[in-house]
């Protein structure tokens, strides 16, 4: 996590580098003894994995999506960060999907022997971070390390994490960070940050630290002082990004929204068209739930514990010995959009939701978060206006 000493002042650091520069970066930090993850072009995505070189970056390509769809597609420069977020988050490699936790063992005289799983986490590197998902891992940091249930595993990935953010100047159909006040400049909580440009001057990134440790990575690079025309080009393409969100949420308090709202008729619509397969849960970036799944094998003599990932989606999540407490989709869909939206502030004191669109994308009906609560906001001002009516 972040340094204990004192950051940098970014201005300070600032620098750009080259395409070189950029594969001198990758090189030092698997030098230092990092995992590097960062985008790659795989199966048909822009997926994170481990990077054994700046090459195997997303070089020229970009993304197409919409509502319940995705393609990559070529680009006519050579950006290697032009694409918004793809089918993962970074909760892959911090809150990992499957996670065994431990075994047991009984030998031919019946005695059992446990052994818990303690593995060392790598040191990883994170490349290409957004700035929509750097708040998403340090919401997850808030669940995960900040409560009296903290996750000792999450913390020991979390804590030697070094983070390259890269501020977003191309959203997506389905991005709206600005709403969420989650982007598309990088705040706080980055080891270095990077701003990718391409024009006529060539192909280079702005570059400037936030931690000591991003500034002694920064200052080993071979690098050029930051110039004006860079500096101008960077702020422009930023803010120029903050002005083509593709989607918004309505400029209200959604936490009021959600609690105001929770009989509206629009659950019964949205519920005729969820399918409750958990799509939005696995893509989000700050959904957390885990279940406990015990396995044997066939003589019974070794088992095993995995914590593997849970959605409020799932008829089992609440199950009670009464039955299920949410045993309808209209509830499901319910509970996960005014916990994200809503109660999220009760417990952590934030909203739960980035505005990645990850969820919007990967429906396989097409479910647009923002389009639901554009929709209860409506039903919520009609029905204050029949009652104003009324009275």
């Amino acid at each position: 996590m972040a340094s204990a000493t004192a950051p940098p002042d970014a201005g300070s650091t600032a620098c750009v580098l080259d395409r070189e520069g950029l594969g001198a970066l990758v090189r030092e930090l698997r030098a230092r003894g990092r995992t590097v993850i960062g985008p790659t072009v795989r199966d048909e995505t822009i997926a994170l994995a481990e990077l054994e070189s700046a090459d195997e970056l997303p070089y020229g390509w970009g993304v197409e999506h919409e509502a319940g769809y995705y393609r990559i597609r070529r680009r006519s420069d050579t950006a290697a960060f032009a694409h918004s977020a793809g089918p993962q988050s970074w909760k892959y490699f911090l809150h990992p999907e499957r996670v065994r936790q431990w075994t047991a063992d009984r030998d031919p005289e019946g005695r059992m022997t446990v052994r818990a799983e303690r593995s060392e986490p790598p040191s990883f590197a994170f490349l290409g971070v957004r700035p929509c998902d750097l708040r998403a891992i340090q919401i997850q940091d808030r669940v995960m390390t900040g409560g009296a249930h903290r996750d000792d595993a999450y913390r020991a990935r979390r804590s030697g994490a070094f983070l390259i953010v890269v501020e977003c100047t191309e959203p997506g159909a389905t991005c709206f960070c600005v709403s969420m006040d989650t982007g598309p400049a990088a705040r706080p909580g980055y080891d270095l940050a990077l701003t990718e440009v391409v024009d006529e001057a060539g192909h280079r990134f702005l570059a400037r630290a936030g931690t000591e440790e991003g500034a002694e990575v920064l200052a080993s690079l071979p690098r050029q002082p930051a110039d004006d025309l860079t500096r101008t080009r960077a702020r422009e393409g930023v803010e120029a990004a903050a002005g083509r969100m593709g989607r918004t949420m309505p400029e209200v308090d959604l936490r009021a929204l959600l609690a105001g709202t929770l009989e509206a008729e629009r659950w019964n619509d949205v519920a005729a068209r969820c399918l409750t397969c958990g799509n939005c849960t696995m893509a989000c970036p700050t959904c957390f739930c885990t279940t406990a799944e015990d396995v044997t094998d066939l003589t019974g003599d070794h088992a095993e514990r995995w914590r593997r990932w849970e959605s409020c989606y799932d008829l089992e999540f609440t199950h009670l010995p009464g039955g299920s407490v949410r045993s309808s989709g209209r509830s499901r869909y319910r509970q996960w959009l005014t916990h994200k939206l809503g109660t999220w502030w009760d417990q952590f004191g934030s909203s739960g939701c980035v505005g990645c669109g990850r969820c919007i994308v990967w429906c396989p009906v097409g479910i647009d978060i923002t389009e639901e609560a554009h929709a209860l906001h409506r039903e919520g001002e009609r029905q204050a206006g029949g009652k104003d009516e009324a009275s």
